[in-house]
């Protein structure tokens, strides 16, 4: 099952598929160390890395297991970041929540922005049931976004992740259906 990759506008934003020309910006994201300071994975040294991606994005749409779209300002057409929803299982009606913005989009209420749009789009179009979403304790201002949204709290990972030797935990944030407000 192929899952398209929507193309979303809300007041400020556009969502679309991921394109070549945004190829330097996301390389100068996903390789901002204070941005990535929380991240799963350490900032990309190496430009391989954005084929990697942009074939990942591809693969997730051909798999029908999540689309990730890039985020631009609608007013003068700045990539400021990209949001996600993966691992879309049909079955269960659930999948998981992800986003990354450049520092200079920070503040602006853009993530909230793009995620409520994809989280419109994925209670609507796919009728799931359930998002979860995770981020790192210490990243205060994520969780805050997720419960702008809605999303609950419902516990902590434990020494989740061990980045360039950094142990954490994480939240784990869940929204269901019957709770979207949209």
């Amino acid at each position: 099952m192929t899952l398209s990759t929507p193309t979303l506008e809300t007041e400020r934003l556009r969502l679309r598929p991921f394109i070549d020309v945004d190829a330097d910006d996301l390389f100068a994201l996903q390789s901002d160390a204070y941005v990535l300071r929380y991240w799963d994975s350490p900032p990309w040294t190496d430009r391989t890395s954005v084929a990697r991606f942009m074939a990942r994005c591809q693969q997730m749409a051909e798999e029908g297991s999540g689309a990730r779209v890039a985020i631009e300002r609608v007013s003068d057409k700045a990539f400021v970041g990209w949001c996600t929803f993966t691992e879309w299982n049909p079955d269960f009606r659930s999948a998981s929540l992800g986003y990354c913005l450049h520092q200079t989009a920070w503040g602006r209420g853009y993530a909230t922005e793009a995620a409520r749009a994809l989280l419109q789009w994925a209670f609507d179009t796919l009728e799931v049931n359930r998002i979860q979403s995770e981020v790192d304790t210490r990243n205060v201002a994520s969780a805050r976004v997720l419960e702008k949204l809605g999303f609950e709290l419902e516990g902590t990972l434990r020494e989740d992740c061990i980045v360039n030797g950094d142990v954490s935990d994480s939240w784990v944030y869940g929204l269901l259906r019957r709770d979207w407000a949209g």
